[in-house]
């Protein structure tokens, strides 16, 4: 209660600003005057517009700066009319100007069209204009040339103005020449003038020129002859020796070519058949063919029946042994004036090639030991290889020396393909897959494989661990290949489509690392067999040795000397 009475007695006190009018508590709110953040615009111009349309088509002095009303598109783009300006001697305000010579206008045009029509102005006198769909310049040759541009004239009629410009060109050159020498053949014939000093100027080095030679005196041509000659011996020869040629001949050292009922020796005994498909581990020594004055480079069994073994030797020769009955050295084929490198038969084994240093690759008869056909390329053939399908046995394959694998037609003797991938030597060619592809190794240590008759690598192998493969050998179930890798181990590769190395599958054991020891597999396909390049002692002899295992295990090693034969 004692506030609401104090509330009452302040309400009733006459000096309280509600009771007094005058204080400035009680005084009215004072109101100040708005401001528009918009600029004054001046709407005479706007009046006179209402009063006069014909002011919005007027253009705009270009010399102002300040407009009053909204212009219309019309009046700014608008071109300049009326009289010069009076400070410009070409009517155009200081204002407008952007260049030396008056106002230019930008316009959006591409480099080519620029360079197109300003070249076809240079060169004919008319161009496109951009800002309209006309042309500017001279219209009789616009006619003339049907409006063609310097870049769309055909290629003829360029051809025809070029010859009749040259022609041109000719003809006034003639009549320059024709007119200087009228002038100057009064002043040729004078020593004090400048046309005679030129003509007769000679230099202080200039010899005696020297007439035509003549006919070659006897004592050069003894010597022409002498040089040419001693230059096909360099040419010819390997290493800086000289090279004999060498003719092709054969010897047969067997009793007869053909028996009594006229069959020839190559013909595969009768007697002679398979009495067990099972191969076994070789424990003894049954028989060594010597003969060869050298080492012994490549053998290969006679197909098939395998009564036979042909045999290269670095002794320029090759051999063809019985193996089924005498044992004895059955031909010998000389051909080759070099160490012979690599041998094959074909499928019948009634022909075989052999490759040799001598850079020559020699087609033999086996029978009759002549040489049918030769081919080379001028490099040394590492590797030779026919196609063993029946139908394609005239087609041979060669690895190069020089990085390729070239493929001859023998029936014809042409070069048919060349495959040419490999970064060194090719070592060897090994056909897969039905012989539709073939593998073949290099000293680029990678494998790579090829399509038959496509020079494309359609898988190429090479890892930063492997090692040159001079040896690859297929399994007798067609589905593996062994390789022999100079880093001391054999590594087996599938033949299916991604060719991939068989971590599982690795025979290690013997030595091989700088040697070209070669690997193969046992007819069964149970055994794999490489040669071994260790020496061993016995003695005092000693003999390279032989190493055997088997696919699934390492079984033993065994010595052998020359061509040998194991039981």
């Amino acid at each position: 209660m004692d506030l609401l009475n104090q509330y009452t007695d302040n309400n009733n006190d006459p000096d309280s600003p509600s009771q007094n009018p005058n204080s400035p508590e009680n005084s009215p709110p004072r109101l100040l005057p708005s401001r528009s953040a918009a600029p004054k615009v001046d709407d005479t111009m706007l009046a006179l517009t209402v009063a006069d349309p014909k002011t919005l088509s007027k253009p705009i002095d270009p010399t102002q700066h300040l407009i009053a009303f909204n212009p219309t598109y019309d009046q700014l783009w608008a071109p300049i009319q009326g009289p010069s300006h009076p400070y410009a001697k070409d009517g155009l305000a200081q204002g407008m100007r952007n260049h030396k010579l008056g106002f230019v206008e930008d316009a959006n045009i591409e480099p080519f069209l620029f360079d197109e029509q300003h070249n076809t102005f240079l060169k004919f006198g008319y161009a496109a204009d951009p800002s309209a769909s006309n042309y500017v310049g001279d219209f009789d040759a616009l006619q003339k040339n049907n409006a063609a541009s310097v870049y769309n004239i055909p290629h003829r009629e360029q051809k025809k103005r070029k010859i009749e410009s040259l022609k041109k060109k000719e003809d006034n050159d003639n009549e320059e020449d024709e007119s200087n020498n009228d002038k100057q053949g009064a002043e040729i014939e004078n020593p004090a003038s400048e046309a005679w000093l030129l003509k007769n100027k000679k230099s202080p080095w200039a010899g005696k020129k020297e007439g035509l030679q003549g006919e070659l005196t006897e004592d050069q041509k003894k010597y022409a002859e002498e040089h040419a000659k001693k230059k096909g011996e360099e040419k010819s020869g390997f290493g800086g020796e000289k090279v004999e040629a060498v003719t092709d001949k054969s010897t047969f050292h067997g009793k007869e070519e053909r028996d009594y009922q006229g069959r020839s020796w190559i013909a595969p005994p009768k007697d002679a058949k398979a009495s067990n498909d099972h191969c076994y581990i070789p424990k003894r020594l049954v028989h060594t063919w010597s003969g060869h004055t050298k080492g012994v480079s490549a053998i290969r069994f006679f197909p098939n029946s395998g009564h036979l073994i042909l045999s290269a030797g670095m002794d320029t020769k090759v051999k063809i042994w019985d193996v089924f009955n005498t044992g004895k050295c059955m031909r010998t084929y000389m051909g080759h004036s070099k160490a012979v490198r690599d041998i094959c038969f074909t499928n019948d084994g009634t022909k075989f090639l052999s490759a040799g240093y001598d850079k020559n690759i020699k087609y033999w008869d086996t029978e009759t030991g002549q040489v049918i056909s030769t081919f080379s390329t001028g490099k040394i053939p590492y590797v030779v290889k026919l196609n063993p399908d029946e139908d394609k046995q005239n087609v041979l394959l060669a690895g190069m020396s020089d990085k390729k694998i070239v493929q001859w037609d023998m029936n014809t003797g042409q070069i048919t393909q060349e495959y040419d991938q490999h970064l060194g030597a090719v070592n060897t060619i090994t056909f897969v897959d039905n012989n539709r592809r073939f593998v073949t190794s290099s000293d680029d240590k990678s494998l790579r494989v090829w399509e038959y008759g496509i020079p494309v690598v359609i898988k190429y192998i090479s890892e930063p661990h492997m090692h040159s493969m001079p040896s690859i050998s297929l399994h007798p179930n067609a589905n593996w290949l062994a390789a022999q890798s100079l880093d001391n181990q054999i590594l087996i590769y599938s033949t299916r489509e991604k060719f991939q190395l068989n971590k599982k599958k690795r025979f290690a054991g013997h030595i091989v690392a700088g040697y070209a020891c070669q690997v193969n597999f046992s007819p069964d396909g149970r055994f794999v067999m490489s040669g071994d390049g260790e020496v061993a002692s016995s003695g005092t002899e000693q003999s390279s040795n032989m190493w055997l295992g088997r696919v699934d295990k390492v079984l033993g090693l065994g010595l052998f000397n020359d061509a040998c034969c194991w039981n």
